[in-house]
């Protein structure tokens, strides 16, 4: 049984619109994502010899997917993307690590997942090599443009030699979109996994986030707002429109692989920091939403994540961090929505014991009845506590934990689950532009997109920095796309129809502002 909670009221009310499943749901262990999260930051990916013992690793722990980090530091583990191939000490060209990485799984029967990092630019004391990286062009002292780095609310570019991505700069935004799906067009990946897809961490309390302050960020938004100063981190409007920046990024991506292939998953690498909505009464009062600007559970009830991957990293072994576990653990399984959710979970702060543990509170139906569908451990390369502290290797701490899955939650085979909303779509997606006939952006701009049917409101969107927006999961039909009425001069609408598994594209131009 679960340890007893402290629900609210906030959270009920939630929990009492998702109908209630059997408390002990049917086995669908035939059916589950299992993965290793693989860092590149070690070993697995730098040689054809790391990539098939990673394959035959995955595969004999009964293993189906492998999520292996391709993008670090606007960087690639590959040779045909838009960002610049690593300078991490790779086999020499012309390997590949992803293209292997793929050639090797697929033929194993194994997904792979491309991991990138979004927020983080880079962090080493030594400029990266390549001039097009996006330190070199635009880091703190940029070739080209403009600089794209985050900023603190003191002043701070940096922290040591840790460099962000400012997530209000639309130029940013619009290279990491770019640069992620690339990969999806050039490489058969089975999805995009996102990290650091977040406002940064080192803030003067967990629950504030005190990054935001570029000038290209603060312009934006006083532009928003017609305010002129320079907000508190804590501050509501401004903490909502930066969290709105995040949420806009992922949207523009979701739809932009969708454009490329639909096939292709994008998963996100989600925050579980502290305790779960349980402990606070509300998920606005939670770290994730307050301290870091990360609102995933938004994200999943729009529909613009196929999977949400939380790092629940906790360890079991403490009697506060086994509870965060299970607030977040019920959190995640009941807030999937139309979408799916994996557990993961930190191996490498944990012995074997404990993981299988987790592994099995995981698996565990919430009191609403809900599961999620699969489970990733970080890390291949530390895949238990004892390979962090030092006292057994990889080899050794990753041979125990196989033995154990294998003896315990992965006896057999799985398959990935089906994403039915990928594969036998119902609804359709839009992707438009809208700018002045004199081409100024509408920065901000309301888009409400209302069916032909009655006039009724199917979804909202915002302009973001570059003049696009985006909506999911429309039912096919016609469909009026208009800027909100009395923000423009002229024709405002155009008129678009929807067909179910593709995105449309419309244009708004009005005569002025």
């Amino acid at each position: 049984m679960r340890r007893t909670r402290i629900f609210t009221i906030a959270l009920l009310s939630v929990l009492l619109v998702i109908p209630l499943l059997p408390a002990a749901a049917a086995d669908t262990s035939d059916e589950q994502l299992r993965a290793y999260w693989v860092d590149a930051f070690g070993e697995g990916i730098y040689t054809p010899d790391e990539v098939r013992d990673l394959v035959d690793a995955a595969k004999d722990a009964n293993m189906n997917a492998i999520v292996a980090q391709v993008g670090r530091r606007g960087d690639c583990f590959c040779n045909d993307a838009t960002w610049p191939r690593t300078d991490a000490f790779i086999d020499p060209l012309p390997y590949d690590p992803l293209a292997e990485l793929i050639d090797v799984a697929h033929a194993e029967g194994l997904e792979v997942h491309a991991w990138m990092n979004v927020g983080t630019m880079w962090n080493q004391a030594a400029p990266p090599s390549s001039p097009d990286h996006a330190f070199n062009r635009h880091g703190p002292d940029p070739s080209t443009g403009e600089s794209w780095l985050n900023i603190r609310h003191d002043g701070a570019d940096r922290v040591g030699n840790n460099f962000m991505f400012d997530l209000g700069h639309p130029d940013a935004v619009d290279y990491l979109v770019e640069g992620m799906t690339s990969v999806a067009a050039n490489y058969d990946v089975d999805g995009i996994n996102l990290d650091y897809v977040r406002y940064p961490d080192w803030n003067e309390t967990l629950f504030q986030n005190d990054w935001g302050y570029s000038e290209t960020s603060l312009a934006r938004f006083h532009a928003a707002t017609g305010r002129d100063d320079v907000p508190e981190p804590t501050d509501e409007e401004f903490s909502e429109w930066r969290r709105d920046q995040v949420t806009n990024l992922v949207r523009k991506l979701y739809l932009s692989l969708y454009e490329t292939d639909p096939a292709v998953a994008l998963s996100v690498n989600t925050t579980t920091y502290m305790y779960g909505p349980q402990e606070y009464g509300s998920w606005e009062d939670t770290a994730p939403y307050s301290g870091v600007l990360q609102d995933w559970r938004a994200w999943m009830e729009e529909g613009i994540v196929d999977l949400n991957v939380p790092m629940n990293y906790k360890r079991n072994w403490m009697d506060d961090q086994a509870e965060m576990f299970l607030q977040w653990t019920e959190a995640v399984q009941d807030w999937q929505y139309d979408r799916h959710a994996v557990m993961g979970t930190a191996i490498y702060l944990n012995e074997v014991d404990d993981s299988l543990e987790q592994i099995d509170q995981a698996f565990t139906p919430s009191d609403a009845g809900n599961e999620v569908v699969g489970w990733v451990g970080y890390s291949y390369r530390t895949p238990t506590l004892s390979v962090l502290e030092g006292r057994e290797s990889s080899s050794e701490g990753r041979e125990a934990l196989q033995s154990a899955l294998v003896d315990g939650p992965f006896a057999e085979p799985a398959t990935v689950p089906e994403m039915t909303w990928k594969t036998e779509p119902t609804t359709g997606h839009l992707s438009g532009t809208a700018s002045t006939v004199d081409r100024d952006l509408l920065d901000g701009a309301e888009v409400r997109i209302y069916s032909q049917r009655g006039r009724e409101l199917a979804a909202e969107s915002v302009v973001d920095g570059s003049g696009w927006f985006g909506a999911v999961d429309l039912a096919p039909g016609r469909y009026r796309v208009e800027l909100a009425p009395g923000s423009v001069v002229g024709p405002h609408a155009t008129w678009v129809d929807i067909e179910a598994g593709s995105v449309a594209q419309v244009e708004l131009n009005p005569i002025g502002r």
